[in-house]
């Protein structure tokens, strides 16, 4: 019985260790908010408060960092989330040509969008069947519609 007990805490503090370590990679503590440069034209003001509170952290330049994204390893989770967020649809750098904005009513219409990982620590991002349809149809009127839907 002591064998298996000593093994466990060898275990515990072999993590703890590997804890403390990774909290020296720098990757995802170096969180940055590009100036917003140029919004969409919004269909509504409406609009764009239920974007910001369901996509805004992901897809623009306004990301609210939480504490939790200063711990690694999640901290990597968030950063590449954010990166990736952003480079697939930036509603801050509208100047720029956003060639996933056609996707986005369909991606909010099928709940691929926001992300369930990202609305379970978020309760303000969730959206109900009729805000998903009515985010879609402003989506629609404000970027248009992929060919064949």
């Amino acid at each position: 019985m002591r064998v298996t007990r000593w093994r466990w805490k060898r275990i515990f503090v072999w993590m703890i260790g590997l804890l403390v370590v990774i909290q020296l990679v720098p990757y995802g503590r170096a969180h940055s908010n590009p100036p917003v440069l140029q919004e969409p034209a919004w269909d509504t003001p409406g609009t764009r408060e239920r974007v910001k509170a369901s996509c805004f952290d992901c897809h623009s330049n306004e990301t609210r960092w939480p504490g939790y994204a200063s711990v690694a390893p999640v901290s990597w989770l968030v950063q590449y989330d954010v990166d990736t967020g952003r480079a697939h649809l930036n509603f801050s750098e509208w100047q720029r040509q956003q060639r996933h904005a056609v996707d986005a009513a369909e991606e909010v219409r099928t709940g691929d969008m926001p992300e369930s990982y990202y609305t379970w620590m978020h309760a303000a991002a969730r959206l109900s069947a009729t805000d998903r349809e009515q985010l879609a149809q402003s989506f629609e009127k404000m970027f248009g519609k992929r060919q064949g839907n």
